[in-house]
């Protein structure tokens, strides 16, 4: 597929730049891949859309307050994304502007300063290794770390007090994602006991979301593009519960991408998932067969991202952009805190 065919026009006024005034205030549109059509809800009505039965896993990966400000010898800013611990003491970052990191510069975090950094390496596809020379990465982020928003949130170099909760689902357990997983912020603890007490199975499993999520594609077909892999955990009891799910014919429905890719990743041809702990490696494109997730509640995606690609590959490239048009056309919001999708 050229990249271009996952092209739209989205007005800027609706990229959500806060979100709802409360999770479930959100809006719903319901994609119906049998009969191409598409329905307006708000995600509050979300129980009444599920069957007793159905199998739902999230992702319960707590973001990380990946961000910082540093300053080097000159005072001059440097920005760093702390994307992952390499050992009990470096870390793997980007920085922006990397011609003020490179190996062996040291940087300036707080006022006091209360933090030095130094970069003891460089990637060859860009990260920088930083290590601390005062304390630890860990308590460097709890103290200076801010919520990592995205940039089309005007606010993302200084996030608002209320992002700290906002910008994190609110089942997030285990640390390590520098984004959220979007489709998950929609729901409130009162939404997920309503769909326990109607039969509905909620279960859990860990992707840490990494810089690949956000990667634009930039070669011209979708499929030469390269997805990082990404950390992940499926329990033995959450396998079990999704293949108990499919041996008995019911649904298996994945909150957000980041689940399609861990579900997917875990499964053998004959569709069965095995628990696993390691990497998730699997770059879905059109033409994937999908062999765990029969549905997917999942937000509105950037024109040109792996992300739209795999939900491309789900529902039909046709669908997704007529129901983004209808979206569109409807006053949606769309991206990290805007409105929600589910794809039946």
């Amino acid at each position: 597929m050229d990249v271009s065919e996952l092209d739209y026009d989205l007005p800027p006024e609706l990229i959500a730049q806060t979100p709802a005034p409360s999770r479930d205030a959100s809006r719903l549109l319901v994609i119906d891949r049998a009969r191409g059509g598409v329905e307006d809800h708000v995600f509050g009505e979300l129980p009444d859309l599920l069957r007793p039965g159905d199998c739902v896993v999230v992702n319960n990966s707590r973001v990380i307050p990946a961000r910082v400000m540093a300053w080097d010898a000159g005072g001059r800013a440097v920005e760093l994304l702390f994307i992952e611990a390499i050992d009990g003491r470096r870390w793997r970052a980007l920085t922006r502007p990397g011609r003020r990191s490179r190996e062996g510069v040291e940087l300036i975090v707080g006022d006091a300063p209360d933090a030095r950094l130094r970069i003891v390496g460089v990637e060859p596809d860009g990260p920088r290794v930083v290590e601390p020379l005062d304390g630890s990465i860990d308590a460097l982020l709890r103290v200076h770390g801010r919520p990592p928003l995205p940039p089309y949130i005007a606010r993302f170099a200084a996030p608002a007090p209320d992002d700290l909760e906002r910008y994190q689902t609110v089942y997030a357990r285990p640390p390590g994602s520098i984004a959220a997983p979007t489709a998950g912020l929609h729901f409130t603890p009162e939404l997920l006991g309503e769909m326990q007490r109607r039969g509905v199975e909620l279960h859990q499993l860990t992707l840490h979301v990494g810089p690949g999520t956000f990667r634009p594609i930039k070669t011209t077909k979708v499929e030469d593009h390269a997805l990082p892999p990404e950390r992940i955990a499926i329990p033995p009891a959450v396998a079990d519960a999704v293949n108990r799910a499919r041996d008995q014919r019911r649904r298996v429905i994945a909150v957000g991408t980041t689940t399609v890719r861990a579900l997917e990743s875990a499964a053998a041809p004959d569709g069965r998932i095995r628990p696993l702990a390691g990497e998730a490696r699997l770059y879905v494109t059109p033409g994937f067969r999908f062999r765990v997730v029969d549905a997917l509640l999942t937000n509105f995606h950037l024109p040109r991202s792996s992300l739209l690609v795999l939900v491309a590959a789900f529902a039909g490239r046709e669908l997704i952009l007529k129901s983004y048009g209808h979206a569109i056309r409807a006053g949606y919001r769309f991206y990290s805190y805007g409105d929600a999708t589910l794809i039946l």
